[in-house]
């Protein structure tokens, strides 16, 4: 079995490791910023006023990303009931508030596509020295599962992963079952099951289920919002396999 020290912090016969996707293996920062600024113009196009509050809902703040808001860390479903509910404010009915953001939604799909995709520095290394130890590996995101599969065909790390799975209805993270789900697939046991990511969300999702525990990647910047994690990290290669 793999065992993993990170800043001092040891992990011992670890079955299997998870991955976040988004803000984890992919920097998707300017894709998603570019979608939430499309989505909020196409709406504010319709319903005058309500694109900045939407924007602010998204986590657009001071021309950045937030990476624990909704945008980052939330899934499309709950984005989509988020905006509805703003519309829903100006008087439209629930079913007319859907109706309109399910358009601009599908709209903005259309002209703002992740076509070149970024992996963070030490991604790809990291997978691959994680594979060659025989413990499984898998991708469990809070994007749709045919977003997780383009990534991972682009990318073609195929071969490194035993789990391409994504949050394709109303159970999204940090709903322990999501986790358990994984594990259940990956044959594996919670309890020696690492996850590493970059939300709270994978951080509470990944304690309610009983999992060994959460590496929470920063990248640099101040996260607050991580410090329940197991330990939280800059880079990635601070991971270190012995």
């Amino acid at each position: 079995m793999l065992n993993i020290r990170c800043r001092g912090l040891e992990f011992r016969e670890i079955q299997a490791v998870i991955f976040d996707k988004d803000g984890t293996l992919e920097n998707s920062t300017n894709f998603l910023y570019q979608l939430a600024q499309k989505r909020a113009r196409l709406i504010d196009s319709q319903i005058p006023g309500v694109g900045e509050p939407l924007l602010m809902a998204y986590g657009i703040l001071g021309g950045r990303l937030d990476p624990a808001g909704l945008m980052a860390v939330g899934s499309r479903p709950e984005s989509l009931i988020a905006s509805s509910a703003y519309v829903a404010e100006t008087g439209r009915d629930w079913i007319a508030a859907k109706n309109l953001v399910e358009q601009a939604f599908d709209e903005a799909d259309k002209t703002i596509t992740n076509d070149v995709r970024e992996m963070y520095p030490g991604s790809r290394e990291l997978l691959t020295a994680l594979h060659a130890t025989g413990v499984k590996l898998g991708i469990l995101s809070n994007a749709p599962s045919d977003d997780v599969q383009d990534f991972v065909t682009q990318q073609q790390l195929g071969a490194l992963l035993s789990l391409q799975m994504g949050a394709d209805g109303e159970i999204t993270k940090p709903d322990p079952s999501l986790f358990l789900t994984a594990c259940d697939r990956l044959q594996v046991s919670p309890s020696h099951t690492l996850m590493i990511g970059d939300s709270a969300g994978d951080i509470e999702m990944t304690q309610r289920a009983g999992g060994m525990g959460c590496i929470a990647v920063a990248w640099g910047a101040a996260a607050p919002h991580l410090k329940k994690a197991s330990v939280v990290i800059d880079r990635l290669s601070e991971i270190e396999i012995f």
